[in-house]
């Protein structure tokens, strides 16, 4: 009984270390969470905010080339049916 015991304890605490260091990490990122402090800094958040803009500004753009190449189009189909 006294050898198993033996064997018992230290396979508890292999288990049971890490187990506690990954719940005492989840717990201080959920802290984090809750105090409202991310892992990213207000350089990181300035960087993304330019990044949105840029996609935006890029994404109109587009809109506007793909809407004259529509009235392109349809110019070309009026004057296709004009001639027959």
């Amino acid at each position: 009984m006294r050898g198993e015991t033996a064997m018992i304890v230290p396979a508890i605490l292999i288990f049971s270390i890490p187990i506690l260091a990954i719940f005492c990490n989840f717990v201080l990122k959920a802290l984090k969470i809750l105090k409202g402090e991310g892992k990213n800094g207000p350089k990181v958040e300035e960087e993304e905010t330019e990044l949105i803009q840029q996609i935006h500004q890029g994404l109109t753009r587009m809109e506007e080339r793909v809407e004259a190449l529509e009235t392109i189009l349809l110019d070309r189909e009026i004057r296709q049916k004009e001639e027959l």
